[in-house]
């Protein structure tokens, strides 16, 4: 008699029958940069060594990753015939497979599980494969990103943390923000008796101790009780890392700095008040010569929700919405011109404006200034990778004449500690040594290092100077707004790094993001079915050369500057599809009604800036090119969140060119 034991049938987990999780007000996420302030000998070892496990599993991944897609465009004759999906599968080249990649590299080596973690690793092969999609899959307008290649690791400076669950209690997996804005306030005003001071060297918070309640019973009645953790911590702000799974320093307590000044507590409540908005935590770290380590380390806190915006900026954007008037903008090199009308074009509504974005002597001798001292140092960072590579450089040709009359003088030849001349290459012009192979000097690193921080602190300071113009022409010119489609990388061929004085593009782009905030739309028209540098206001067709600064139309005697009258024609751009820049064509009807209407006050908005801005010399040195002490970074701003976000992909907007088929409206359409 044989006994068969029924074996129970083996379970796998199921679909998750509750509902996905969403983030809510249509997916806006804005992030707010937190200072952190690591001043620990042990905590500044301690998060070198993070940054270095966590690049070194990027760079395996990426090096997996190039290698699959070698195969990949190799393999043509398979992906042809059982499909490039089949390829993919076969090959590895998925988000899973890639995670699963960098699963191995974690777990094969012995040093890397005590400073990093499985969700930093998973993470981490999140943000290759994204690139690796953008090379694979083309985009809308049919373009792809180039093949992933391995950076360099001083060029790596951004760990990203995962996302918390907002369905589970208590599930933060990598970077978490403990504590809460209450306490932290409580802690630095001494209970609320005075103004907040945060020390330099902030003191690290120490981890809850003890049992607290669970807030459910025992059979026996009694209160259920549970050893404490940092999820019961209500003090001071700080972000903890609780470190690989094999490693034993315990927990990466991170002091949190928050920002300080006028107006800035408004803004930190709105990020800090509710921490069931937070959503994820990434580490950054940014160079910096004077800091401890020669690095400064933020949080980049990501909050669900949008993000701040000051009373007086939502009143200034609810005043130009009710403004009702449309505008043109005509975007140069050297300004920004911008010239409205009331859209009921009747003078019992009010007149054209006009607005000129130029630098004025003061900002120009300012620039040049800066620019001049960024020449220097780049002259003293050549001296010092010749002085230590002396091998790969030849004599410039006054220290070839100053040593051959040595020489025939008898005199000992002299040592050249600077070569001058070029840097020794192979027959084609490649250099026979590469740059990274260079020896480089301590003060050559600190030299460039403070570049790099100059450079970044300019760049910010552009950012907030063309915020603050936007701002400046909607409430002059409303919310609806019209500029060609032109492509800034054309101009950046053409005319190089004279575009980072006026940084037109970024005005544009500023500009629109205002517009949308406000509740109009910044409307971009093709140049090919518009011309409206070369068309004026009564629909006459004159043309003009880039010397022509001046408008001059023999048809009705209009006379103005060249780049506000191309800039009025703008604002009567009609769309048959307003996503569509090449369905664009001027309404001459509308124009010339315009010109007849506004007689004087036109000749007058066409003439000069009606309107008063920033660029008066009275204000010009804090806008265009702020003022900054040497020891000052650049303020750290938060907003909302434009940049991409590790989930998201970035958006990819075609410039438009010579259009196809266009409706029958004519782009030359004239009264005569």
């Amino acid at each position: 008699m044989v006994v068969r034991v029924a074996q129970a049938a083996r379970r796998f987990r199921g679909k998750n029958k509750a509902p996905k999780w969403t983030k809510p007000d249509g997916g806006t996420v804005s992030v707010m940069v937190l200072p952190l302030a690591v001043t620990d000998p042990a905590d500044l070892a301690g998060l070198g060594r993070l940054f270095g496990a966590m690049w070194y599993i990027k760079r395996a991944v990426q090096r997996d990753a190039g290698a699959r897609v070698d195969a990949y465009w190799a393999a043509h004759h398979e992906r042809n015939g059982p499909g490039a999906k089949a390829v993919r599968q076969r090959l590895g080249l998925s988000r899973e497979a890639l995670e699963r990649c960098a699963y191995r590299h974690l777990e094969g080596s012995v040093h890397l599980k005590h400073h990093a973690s499985k969700a930093l690793a998973m993470h981490m092969a999140d943000e290759v494969w994204n690139g690796v999609q953008r090379h694979l899959f083309a985009n809308a307008t049919g373009q792809r990103h180039g093949r992933p290649e391995v950076g360099r690791r001083h060029d790596f400076t951004r760990i990203p943390g995962r996302a918390r669950s907002h369905t589970t209690a208590d599930k933060w997996e990598t970077f978490r923000l403990a504590g809460t804005l209450h306490g932290h306030a409580m802690a630095y005003t001494d209970g609320g008796r005075h103004e907040m001071q945060q020390p330099r060297w902030m003191p690290k918070p120490t981890a809850p101790s003890g049992t607290v309640p669970t807030g459910k019973t025992t059979a026996s009645g009694k209160p259920s009780m549970r050893k404490a953790n940092w999820w019961d911590h209500t003090g001071p702000l700080a972000v903890v890392f609780a470190g690989g799974p094999a490693g034993e320093a315990g927990d990466l307590v991170l002091p949190v700095r928050i920002p300080q000044g006028a107006g800035q507590w408004a803004r930190v409540e709105h990020f800090l008040a509710d921490p069931g908005r937070w959503h994820k935590v990434d580490l950054v770290r940014r160079r910096k010569p004077g800091a401890p380590g020669g690095w400064v380390y933020e949080a980049h806190l990501m909050v669900l929700g949008p993000g701040h915006t000051s009373p007086a900026v939502r009143e200034m954007r609810q005043q130009a919405t009710r403004l009702d008037r449309i505008g043109g903008v005509d975007g140069n090199v050297s300004d920004l011109s911008i010239v409205s009308f009331p859209t009921a074009l009747d003078p019992g509504t009010g007149v054209p404006a006009s607005t000129e974005i130029t630098l004025t002597d003061a900002e120009r001798a300012l620039l040049e200034k800066r620019a001049k001292k960024r020449r220097g140092r780049a002259r003293a960072l050549e001296r010092s990778r010749r002085a230590m590579n002396t091998g790969q450089y030849g004599l410039s040709k006054k220290q070839t004449r100053r040593a051959d009359r040595r020489a025939s003088k008898g005199l000992p030849a002299r040592t050249v500690t600077v070569p001058g001349g070029a840097r020794a290459a192979r027959s084609d012009g490649v250099p026979k040594q590469a740059f990274r192979r260079d020896r480089l000097s301590a003060d050559y690193r600190e030299q460039r290092a403070r570049q790099t921080e100059a450079a970044a602190s300019a760049a910010e300071h552009r950012r907030f100077r063309a915020r603050t113009v936007a701002r400046e022409v909607i409430a002059a010119h409303g919310v609806n707004l019209t500029v060609e489609d032109c492509d800034i990388r054309t101009w950046h061929r053409l005319w190089g790094k004279r575009l980072s004085r006026t940084t037109p593009g970024m005005l544009i782009s500023a500009l629109d993001r205002e517009c949308r905030a406000a509740g109009g739309r910044l409307v971009r028209a093709s140049t090919w079915s518009t011309v409206l540098s070369q068309h004026c206001l009564c629909g006459r067709r004159v043309s003009k050369t880039l010397w022509d600064r001046e408008h001059r139309c023999i048809a009705c005697g209009l006379v103005g500057k060249r780049d506000l009258v191309s800039a009025a024609p703008a604002a009567f751009v009609r769309l048959a599809d307003v996503d569509d820049p090449r369905t664009a064509y001027l309404d001459g009807n509308l124009s010339r009604h315009a010109q007849i209407v506004y007689a004087e006050a036109l000749e007058e908005a066409l003439g000069e800036s009606t309107t008063p801005c920033r660029n008066i010399p009275r204000g010009a040195g804090r806008v265009a090119v702020p003022r900054q002490r040497r020891e000052t970074s650049a303020p750290r701003t938060a907003g909302r969140w434009h940049r991409a976000t590790p989930d998201e992909t970035r958006p990819v907007r075609d410039h438009t060119g010579k259009p196809g088929r266009r409706p029958g409206c004519d782009p030359q359409l004239t009264l005569w």
